[in-house]
């Protein structure tokens, strides 16, 4: 990380200050019910480009002609939905920071989804770290040369497309519940959608409204931000609604095949210097006498469900449902941000913005800190979650 700025930021905080960006940061939206850190992170221009490069070899991947064919196994059958789209609206890499053989800073993939995150919430959170602690103003989160208002602009090209505002929505099952609520309401500002929970919606054949003021406004885009894996089989949920698998008239930004499509199920597929060996469970040719650097994780789950990081055969001798099951080296975080009170380790998400017919565009970032064994795994006892932040680079 960048020194002159970690030592800079270390000998001029207090928590009084960081306080005062909490309370700058929830002004005019809600109570974030999450861990932000007291802090951003300083990438420095060679970590930068190294993830850059790492970002593109998984977009040549996606891009390839037999992507689709080579994807088609990650889609449950109960949860295929029809009239899938030619690409994606958002990608997600998610890097932890590592050392390689020479001791320099490497980003290793742990995870990639075809599924929107943080997009309206990290731009407020980037902009309100260098409000709140005076940081210079070559500091950005931003990639490709954007600033806030370019930003903003194609986020709103992604998301709203042909259509005027008030068609297009942003859904999730409960969205005022949600703990990532405040960047639905933060979206809400930038792009003047609506905000609706699925039971907001209504079907009238294959068309979907909602009601505004006793009048019967007609969707025509769903921003998207339902996971079925939250569902489970509680379908019931669609009854006084609609169920996504429908045939309908509505277009879904993104489509939610490709949630399972650029998912763990994608790993296997990627040969790359950034990208830790991982096989399909059912194609292992013989378990490995080292497991111990090897982390067991199921194809189909949410939020770190399910993984097995100390993995011992028996465990998987005892997977029955190999077809489903990767397993994947383990990635060794480097404790690579000096709090005061020690090294803390580091997870960088790269968020990309892909608008229809044209090349998807790397915007801007999402950083984890953690002190645990793993970053991100919220059901194991070796996750120990120090925040959500933003990387800050040199324009």
């Amino acid at each position: 990380m960048i020194s002159s700025y970690r030592a800079s930021f270390n000998e001029h905080f207090s928590e009084e200050k960081y306080l005062e960006f909490l309370e700058k940061l929830e002004n005019g939206f809600t109570k974030i019910p999450f861990r932000v850190a007291e802090t951003p992170i300083f990438l420095p221009a060679s970590l930068k480009e190294k993830l850059i490069a790492a970002g593109a070899e998984i977009i040549a991947l996606i891009q390839q002609p037999d992507f689709k064919e080579l994807t088609e196994k990650s889609i449950p059958e109960n949860w295929k939905v029809p009239a899938e789209n030619a690409q994606p609206h958002f990608l997600t890499f998610d890097f932890g920071i590592c050392k390689d053989e020479h001791g320099d800073l490497t980003p290793k993939l742990i995870e990639m989804q075809g599924f929107p995150s943080l997009y309206g919430f990290q731009a407020l959170l980037g902009e309100t770290y260098k409000a709140a602690y005076s940081l210079p103003e070559q500091l950005t989160p931003y990639f490709n040369e954007l600033d806030e208002a370019g930003y903003i602009a194609l986020l709103k090209e992604v998301v709203l497309g042909a259509h005027e505002a008030h068609e297009v929505a942003l859904m999730d099952i409960d969205a005022s519940n949600q703990k990532t609520a405040i960047d639905f309401l933060v979206t809400a500002r930038y792009l003047g959608i609506k905000i609706l929970s699925l039971s907001d919606i209504k079907k009238e054949g294959k068309s979907l409204y909602y009601e505004q003021n006793g009048e019967h406004i007609r969707l025509k885009r769903i921003y998207n931000r339902l996971i079925f894996d939250e569902i489970g089989d509680n379908t019931d949920l669609f009854k006084d609604s609609f169920d996504p698998r429908d045939e309908l008239d509505i277009e879904w930004i993104t489509h939610p095949n490709w949630f399972y499509r650029i998912s763990k199920y994608t790993m296997p597929f990627l040969k790359s210097e950034f990208a830790p060996e991982t096989f399909f469970l059912d194609q292992l040719s013989s378990i490995p006498s080292d497991l111990e650097n090897y982390v067991l994780k199921p194809l189909f789950s949410f939020a770190g469900m399910g993984v097995i990081i100390d993995v011992k055969k028996e465990d998987i001798e005892a997977v029955a449902d190999p077809e489903n099951w990767i397993l994947q080296r383990k990635v060794n975080y480097e404790p690579a941000v000096q709090a005061p009170d020690g090294g803390v380790k580091v997870e960088i998400r790269l968020m990309y913005l892909w608008p229809e017919g044209k090349e998807p565009v790397l915007c801007i970032n999402l950083a984890r800190l953690s002190r645990g064994k793993m970053i991100g795994v919220r059901y194991n006892k070796d996750f120990d979650w120090v925040g959500g932040t933003v990387g800050l680079m040199e324009k």
